[in-house]
């Protein structure tokens, strides 16, 4: 049989591959010795000594990052290329992406995106040439059929670096570099099916708590008895009481009557290595949550930790895969479906109080704190489960996400990240694709992006940062809602649980505002570096459904019919929403914001008048009564805001009570909307 041009290529590809990985570790190639990868790759060098003053150099790259495995990059090249990307707007200088996850014409698409295209686009128009899309998809294509080849036992492909002008006919290599480096070590594949034994324990042991003091473990024990887990399943380790707080202790793990579903350690660091081998060599315990902290965030703690951490990637080894570990420097995990809390804040001080008639969302932490500051001042996130992983000794990031990726019930997971272990970045993004596949949406909120940043994150969780707009591009790639601070990550995990089941047929916005400021606010922040929303165009029909409107409430003369529409202070809680409804009915809408003008009198939105007695969030005609219904009529989004104090919060709370989105400023409203709208219609492309 004849064999295919395409087939011979790869062929070719696959030759030169083997025989470069066949090199030393560490070694350098130069120009001449990748002649034959140049050719390989449809890009031979330039005749000229120097690249062509008219022509545009573009930067290709592919290069092993240490938590994302080969990223292709594409962007400026030459003296261009030696600028500080943080000079230019995101995406526009270099455009990165996962080689697993892209493919050419996916990655031309991201590169038209950037100056280097644009340059290439003005120089075909000013020499009447074509652009180059077919030369560069071949070279795209050609450079990740080179990432997918399989890597040697020994070496891998750490990076090349293409430097290429385009000279109206082909692609040409102006400079080229390569880097063959060892293989890096792997860790075991984690059993994660028995991440189901950590979050429903059928039985649970705890090992630290005291009898006579109220430590770490003993408020472990208080929340598990408070959250409902029943005693009866509940084991204490413990060598010299019969019993704590009516739970029954036994002398060691061989004393157990049953393997454990869960242990809770919450013993002191240094006892902590010598406890897991025992764990391990016993194989009475199917999960682990490793409380202390220390463990490989000091220098004499980094050792130990290492070997600890050795120890249990070994056991992944043996028949049934061994213990999986959650921690150390951990918080615990709260599991409502599971019935228990086992974090080390008392209850007392942080109610969990159900805000959603089904819970239906999973925050991932690797910050303990995190997580509780944000439940304290945001009680309508109110996940099913939230977990800390704390210094990812075994479980990681990529580990839990792929679990939770798959479960059913869940809609929407919101993770906090400071670092991830090597490769882990990989497993990530795969399982963020996967989630958002499965019609999850994923929020993500990474830390360590400045250099003081990065130290502390170190000092945190022994955890290494990384670079941030690597790791930026990467997660959009994959699906995920990026979030800019911690600001942005409560806003973008609240819409996102708020507004999963409605649809979004694109990026036109309709606002609505009895304060002229909340309109031209709303208008100047619809666009980000990488999106844009439009205000959307109103039909006739529109135009005059809401004429009608303002008559009936007699403000016809003082409003003109437009989007944005500033519909006066004097109108009341009905013209808010009927005039809401209207805009949601325009087919050429596709979302909504509405600024509902609690401070205006003639909005029923205090919890009691004392003017007008009555008249206020309990009255049948209010925003607060009638919203939830015109929410629930609608498949697009619909986003209410209360710009007001605290005499506000009240209507604030009884309407997101009742499932209705609402923000405190209009601003973070349509930021917020924008940066959904932009993920959810990736998400549709994928």
């Amino acid at each position: 049989m004849q064999e295919s041009a395409s087939s011979r290529a790869s062929t070719t590809l696959q030759q030169v591959a083997v025989a470069l990985l066949a090199q030393n570790p560490g070694k350098t190639f130069n120009a001449a010795e990748l002649a034959p990868l140049l050719e390989a790759l449809a890009c031979p060098p330039t005749d000229q000594t120097k690249p062509s003053p008219d022509g545009t150099t573009l930067r290709l790259q592919l290069h092993r990052s240490r938590e994302f495995g080969l990223v292709l990059s594409a962007g400026l090249g030459g003296l261009e290329g030696e600028l500080d990307p943080r000079n230019f707007r995101p995406g526009r200088a270099t455009v990165h992406a996962l080689a697993e996850l892209t493919n050419p014409t996916d990655f031309l698409r991201r590169f038209e995106q950037t100056l280097s295209y644009q340059k290439l686009a003005a120089q075909a128009k000013r020499s009447n040439t074509t652009l180059p899309d077919a030369p560069l998809h071949g070279l795209f294509d050609k450079l990740l059929q080179l990432a997918a080849l399989p890597a040697s036992t020994a070496s891998v492909l750490q990076a090349l670096t293409l430097e290429v002008q385009w000279d109206g006919v082909a692609l040409q290599a102006t400079e080229v570099a390569c880097l063959i480096a060892a293989a890096p070590a792997t860790r075991l594949p984690r059993p994660i099916a028995k991440i189901d034994k950590l979050l429903h324990p059928a039985s649970m042991g705890l090992i630290g708590v005291s009898a006579t003091s109220m430590n770490f473990g003993r408020i472990i024990l208080r929340n598990l008895i408070g959250s409902g887990y029943p005693k009866e399943q509940l084991t204490v380790i413990r060598p010299d009481d019969a019993e704590v707080d009516g739970i029954p202790c036994v002398a060691n793990l061989k004393a157990l009557a049953h393997k454990l579903d869960l242990l809770i350690v919450a013993v002191g660091a240094d006892a902590v290595p010598g406890l897991v081998d025992e764990i391990i060599e016993s194989g009475a315990v199917e999960s682990v949550m490793l409380i202390p902290g220390g463990m490989g965030e000091t220098a004499k703690s980094v050792e130990p930790a290492a070997l600890m951490a050795a120890r249990i990637n070994a056991a992944h080894g043996s028949a049934g895969g061994g213990p999986i570990f959650l921690g150390a420097n951990c918080l615990g995990v709260v599991s409502h479906p599971g019935a228990y809390d086992s974090w080390f804040i008392p209850l007392e001080r942080l109610p969990k109080p159900q805000k959603k008639p089904q819970r239906n969302s999973v925050m991932l932490s690797q910050s303990g704190a995190f997580m509780i500051t944000r439940l304290s001042q945001n009680p309508w996130l109110d996940p099913l489960y939230m977990l800390a992983l704390g210094n990812q000794t075994d479980l990681t990031h990529g580990d839990l996400l792929s679990y939770f990726a798959l479960l059913p019930q869940i809609e929407t997971i919101g993770i906090y990240i400071e670092g991830f272990k090597d490769l882990d970045g990989l497993h990530f993004a795969c399982a963020v694709r996967a989630a958002v596949l499965a019609g999850k949406q994923v929020v993500v909120y990474k830390a360590g992006k400045t250099t003081p940043g990065s130290a502390s994150v170190m000092g945190h969780t022994a955890s290494i940062a990384g670079d941030p707009a690597l790791f930026e591009a990467i997660m959009r790639q994959a699906g995920a809602i990026v979030a800019d601070d911690v600001n942005s990550f409560d806003d973008l995990f609240y819409i996102a649980g708020a507004l999963h089941h409605k649809k979004i047929g694109g990026n036109r916005l309709g606002a609505i505002s009895g304060a002229g400021f909340e309109t031209v606010a709303m208008a100047d922040a619809i666009s980000t570096d990488t999106f844009s929303m439009q205000m959307g165009a109103l039909q006739d029909g529109t135009v005059k459904r809401v004429e009608e409107i303002l008559l009936a409430k007699k403000l016809a003369a003082l409003v003109e019919v437009r989007n944005p529409i500033d519909i006066n202070p004097g109108a009341d809680d009905e013209a808010h929403l009927q005039i809401t409804e209207a805009f949601l009915q325009d087919p050429q809408i596709d979302a909504v914001v509405v600024g509902l003008d609690p401070t205006a009198p003639s909005v029923r939105a205090l919890e009691s008048s004392k003017l007008r007695p009555g008249y206020d969030i309990s009255d049948p005609k209010s925003t607060v009564q009638l919203m939830p219904t015109l929410v629930q009529r609608s498949d697009k989004p619909l986003i209410g805001v209360i710009d007001g104090g605290t005499l506000y919060d009240a209507m604030a709370a009884r309407l997101m009570d009742q499932g209705v989105c609402v923000f405190r400023n209009c601003a973070r409203a349509a930021k917020a909307l924008v940066r959904y709208c932009e993920a959810r219609l990736h998400a549709q492309s994928l």
